[in-house]
């Protein structure tokens, strides 16, 4: 993609307005939050007081409509305490220049590196660092300042006091999470009706494990309806897809086939019940037709072979979903002792231990996230000193822009900063206007600021433009309760604004941080995780005894992983103004294709592991030690542009055919399957290398 190409489609999307799902309760609560603590520092304080203290429940309450699965009270308390403690330091060291530039240094490197824990804690910092920018310019003594660091902290309380007692819609963002797990298994049964081969995005399954993680505290809490669906869920997937394919399931054509697309429609009909009796809160009310059509039936087509104990699977299994509708899904230990069976998350200090593992694994010169830290560090920085240095005051609106422009990925940080512009604009031409024609006091001046914050919250979801205008609009009635000048507010903030979005994209030109050449690392990675989840499946039916109860579901989960962070890096090098050297996008489209299939027929042998008691199969056996003897050196040949070779994993297949002879069974064909799979990959990276062509662009 050219420059101008990218350019363009960067303005289309921060530009883009979308419909999403308000939740104007949430809304009104976080608006409230900002109105107590404005009208309580207007009654008991002064006007300057209001503008710290409404910054900090302003700041909480967009901290709690983030997606996290900590509860929304403790986010509000971080967000206002983070808040707080950088807002007193920068008062600290906002006396002399040098000093505060240095402790902006310091503070935006901190905040970049913080994306290494997570888009949450990210944009959370960030927050923290674009509102201090402004608070510290409020006049006051070194008292005054520890009384507005308490102030902004007193507005992060508030806020998670009303979270507490105005509960809307607890565990909420579980129940999302879970209902949408769901909904994609539905929606997988529906599609398989009519395309065996459909592929299955595994992220509504990884949001709601992510979902799932609970501190014993929540566990003992967590609502009835979240517990147990989750892994019938996850088990429902592979038999679906077994059932459906027409090589280890049914026919393509004929009455078993018409059969299997009953129980597919049937399996959707339930599941989607399901969710939406969990996404609401209410029981779960399943259609008897579909309940009729899981049954054994004692007349009619009937399946056979692997179709048959694939089918019979997934009746047992839709039975549980119902049955778990009705009742607790719980584990009783033996000392007779009821335990709920919930995934660990840990508690803060495992949060904090976690948090700095990942920030020293992102402490390397090649990390995104560290270029991201250090072009943040040097924005923030060199934006202070210019807008300093020109005759428009307000200095701090230039690095606050470039703050909350910037993020570690090209396509957010162009769309942000036109988006961010357009919004500014708007919103100080609107506030400015209302400013200058009314004249309102303090107290009007809150209530409009309030609105605003209403708007905006009620909005958040809908695009960066219409936020940077609600936001823009409440920082212009803010400041005009203590009676800042309207005028110099919005000749300022244009200006600032406009030389703060420009210096953030300019950075990440000079010094970007691209993820298209990261491409054939993650193709690498993929493979090699999928090979680990292959010959985890292939050692089950070589030595069925032996099998770890984490063995297979350890590795698919590292699959699953592998997968996402491939398709997070191909969307985003998709958007990038520069072309992989040794990988095109037909060949990366490809490898990915292979790479899908390889997964697929691997969870298709999943769904037949054979049980503990069976025969050994000494052909799998050769086969897994056939394809872990080649996975490395093919990881590594993707990762340096070399040919891939999988002659010993060919020569085990045929031994492994020569003794089946005309009776193959399920891991044979399923062998067959996953070598056309690496045979396919080696083929797309292999013509990559021999149709490389000069890119037209610039490249990596």
């Amino acid at each position: 993609m050219t420059w101008s190409h990218a350019l363009k489609e960067t303005a289309r999307t921060g530009l883009a307005i979308e419909r999403a799902r308000t939740e104007p309760l949430v809304a009104i609560r976080g608006a409230c939050g900002v109105a107590l603590i404005i009208g309580m520092a207007l009654w008991l304080g002064s006007p300057t007081l209001a503008v710290s203290a409404a910054f900090g429940a302003f700041s909480a309450g967009i901290a709690t409509f983030q997606r996290s699965w900590r509860p929304r009270p403790w986010l509000a308390l971080a967000a206002a305490a983070g808040l707080a403690v950088s807002t007193f330091l920068g008062y600290l060291a906002a006396s002399h220049t040098a000093t505060f530039v240095l402790m902006l240094a310091v503070w935006t490197l901190l905040t970049g590196m913080s994306w290494a824990v997570g888009p949450v804690s990210g944009l959370v910092s960030t927050q923290m660092v674009a509102v201090m920018l402004v608070t510290v310019t409020l006049p006051t003594s070194v008292l005054g300042a520890l009384g507005h660091a308490l102030l902004i902290g007193l507005g992060g309380v508030v806020q998670a006091l009303l979270i507490v007692l105005f509960p809307v819609r607890p565990w909420g963002v579980q129940r999302d999470a879970l209902a949408d797990a769901l909904a994609a298994v539905a929606d997988y049964a529906r599609r398989l009706r009519h395309d065996p081969m459909a592929p299955f995005d595994p992220k509504p399954l990884m949001e709601a494990r992510s979902a799932a993680a609970l501190t014993p505290r929540q566990a003992r809490r967590r609502p009835r309806q979240l517990r147990g669906y989750r892994l019938l869920a996850e088990r429902i997937r592979p038999v679906l897809a077994s059932l459906a394919d027409p090589v280890v399931g049914a026919p393509e054509e004929g009455p078993e086939r018409d059969r299997v697309r009953e129980l597919l429609a049937a399996t959707g009909t339930v599941l989607d019940a399901v969710a939406h009796a969990i996404r609401h809160g209410r029981p779960v009310r399943v259609p008897s037709d579909a309940m009729s059509v899981l049954q054994v039936p004692e007349e009619g087509p009937k399946l056979s072979g692997p179709a048959r104990r694939a089918a019979l699977r997934l009746i047992s299994l839709v039975a549980d979903v119902v049955e778990a509708s009705e009742e607790p899904v719980e584990e009783v230990s033996a000392e007779g002792r009821t335990v709920h069976r919930f995934l660990p998350r840990p508690g803060i200090p495992g949060t904090v231990a976690a948090a700095l593992r990942a920030i020293r694994r992102e402490a390397r010169w090649s990390s995104p996230v560290l270029r991201h830290a250090v072009r943040l560090c040097a924005v923030a920085t060199s934006g202070y000193l210019l807008s300093t240095a020109l005759p428009l005051g307000h200095a701090y609106w230039a690095p606050l822009t470039s703050t909350m422009v910037l993020r570690p990925d090209f396509a957010q940080t162009y769309s942000r900063g036109i988006a961010r512009f357009l919004g500014t604009l708007a919103g100080v031409l609107v506030g400015g206007g209302l400013v200058a024609l009314v004249h309102p006091g303090p107290y009007p001046s809150a209530v409009l600021a309030v609105l605003c914050v209403l708007s905006m919250y009620l909005l958040l979801r809908t695009g960066f433009i219409v936020t940077s205008a609600c936001v823009s609009a409440y920082v212009v009635f803010l400041l005009s309760i203590p009676g800042e000048a309207w005028a110099q507010t919005v000749q300022a903030r244009v200006a600032l604004t406009l030389l703060g979005g420009l210096i953030a994209m300019a950075a990440y030109a000079v010094f970007p941080a691209w993820e298209t050449p990261r491409l054939r690392d993650r193709l690498a990675d993929w493979l090699a995780a999928n090979g680990s989840f292959a010959t985890a499946v292939f050692d089950a039916y070589a030595r069925p005894a032996d099998r770890r109860p984490r063995q297979v579901r350890d590795a698919l989960l590292d699959a699953r992983a592998a997968r996402a962070a491939w398709e997070r890096s191909e969307a985003q090098a998709h958007r990038e103004p520069v072309r992989h050297r040794g990988l095109s996008r037909h060949a990366a489209r490809a490898a990915q294709t292979a790479l899908s299939t390889m997964g697929r027929v691997v969870m298709l042998l999943e769904a037949h592991l054979p049980e503990r008691d069976a025969a050994p199969s000494e052909e799998a056996a050769d086969f897994a030690a056939a394809l872990r003897q080649a996975l490395p050196k093919a990881v590594e040949a993707v990762r340096e542009r070399q040919p891939l070779d999988w002659e010993a994993v060919h020569r085990s297949l045929e031994r492994w055919q020569r003794k089946a002879g005309d009776r193959p069974g399920v891991a044979l064909r399923g062998a067959g399957q996953l070598q056309d799979a690496l045979d396919d990959l080696a083929e797309a990276l292999g013509k990559s290398a021999r149709q490389r062509r000069t890119p037209r662009g610039p490249s990596q």
